[in-house]
């Protein structure tokens, strides 16, 4: 289906077309016209596949432009994920004067987002804590807000959002629609959608090879001796421009990023632990393609877009299996191909082979064979390190 064959206003064609979007993903296919209508829905379906335009389209058409009171409330789980929504919103309302869009997330000032609310706005784009204080705070009138939208709702419910998302619900006393968008549908999920949705349009959407991200993935049996030198040698040896490290903890995120700048290596790390201007900085200098590789732990795997990531490396095993989802999704985006490694350790060969086959990736993660054609990388550090830095190779 086309997004020609919408019948939505002429402003939101002209900014689609803006977007560079013709045909629509099958989520956006199956959501949108049933939303439009009026139905609540609870969709299913892989990360990467177009979620913000699915419920971003059929909220904005159905804003009154001339209200300036919230009418419409997204949450999402992180401060990272509503902000990607806002801008992916703000596209698509960039022809229509009318309507605002405020994002309100911890982290940030707020009475900078109090300001912005009193201002006037007809979508709210929250994370569920902020969203709380704002409201504790008088800075939100929420009895207005007709339509709602959980995105990543399992992630979010599952991160401990439960009651603040029931108290939420329960405080807009004028909703008329709630939509839920998630990967996966929880018991959390579930209830919500018992307690909360009016006879709402299930959708599961499959992944499928023509939507699914196209991600060649490679595990890497490694030491903890020898793992920064298989790391470097990968980005140097792949000639890799964008790269995104993930690790557990933000520890080792930390040292991981010192470890390549001293090798001379155009890297910053992020992780929980920053300001919310410094996270956003950093993120911004990734995008424009003025960092070669981003460092993370999971607060990044959710939520950012950046479409020319070349590959993504899981330098620690991740604890939970839909984190590697998340993880290597950061790869392989806007129909692009994209690598993902997965480093471990031989004792932690047991939880790779359960990660692989909960994931059910067993059969497209193989081991990593590759020649470099040289027997070793030598990466010039920092003028302020004396050594240079040799890397062994595989072989």
């Amino acid at each position: 289906m086309l997004y020609t064959e919408l019948n939505v206003c002429p402003a939101l064609h002209k900014a689609v077309e803006r977007m560079g979007f013709t045909e629509m993903t099958e989520i956006q296919q199956k959501a949108i016209p049933l939303m439009l209508a009026g139905h609540d829905v609870i969709a299913k379906a892989p990360t990467g596949t177009g979620k913000t335009c699915a419920f971003g389209i059929p909220l904005i058409e159905n804003t009154d432009r001339a209200a300036t009171l919230p009418q419409a409330v997204i949450l999402a789980p992180t401060r990272e994920l509503a902000q990607q929504i806002t801008n992916d919103l703000s596209d698509l309302a960039y022809f229509i004067e009318e309507i605002h869009i405020v994002c309100v997330y911890g982290g940030a000032n707020l009475e900078a987002q109090a300001a912005k609310l009193k201002a006037g706005c007809q979508i709210v784009v929250a994370t569920p804590g902020r969203l709380m204080d704002h409201y504790k705070h008088h800075a939100i009138d929420l009895s207005h807000v007709t339509q709602i939208v959980l995105d990543e709702a399992d992630e979010m419910l599952n991160m401990g959002f439960y009651k603040d998302v029931r108290h939420i619900l329960d405080l807009m006393k004028a909703k008329k629609h709630l939509s839920m968008f998630s990967a996966t549908i929880s018991r959390e999920v579930m209830d919500i959608g018992w307690l909360y949705q009016h006879d709402a349009e299930e959708i599961d959407v499959q992944p499928k090879e023509e939507s699914q991200p196209k991600i060649t993935q490679y595990m890497l049996e490694t030491s903890g001796r020898n793992k920064l030198a298989d790391l470097a040698q990968l980005i140097v040896g792949e000639k890799y421009q964008r790269v995104m490290v993930f690790c557990d903890t933000k520890f080792t995120t930390a040292t991981l990023a010192n470890q390549l700048a001293r090798l001379g290596f155009s890297v910053d790390c992020l992780h929980g632990d920053m300001s919310q201007s410094e996270r956003n900085r950093i993120m911004e200098v990734f995008k424009a393609g003025k960092l070669n590789v981003l460092v993370a732990t999971d607060v990044a795997a959710r939520g950012i877009d950046v479409s020319d990531v070349d590959a993504v490396v899981n330098y620690d095993v991740p604890g939970d299996n839909e984190h590697y989802t998340h993880r290597i999704g950061r790869t392989g985006r806007a129909k692009k191909e994209g690598v993902s490694y997965l480093f471990y350790v031989p004792e932690e060969k047991k939880r790779v082979d359960e990660l692989l086959r909960m994931t059910r990736n067993a059969e497209l993660c193989t081991p990593v064979s590759f020649d470099f054609n040289h027997e070793h990388i030598v990466v010039q550090p920092k003028k302020e390190t004396g050594d240079k830095f040799q890397i062994r190779s595989y072989f």
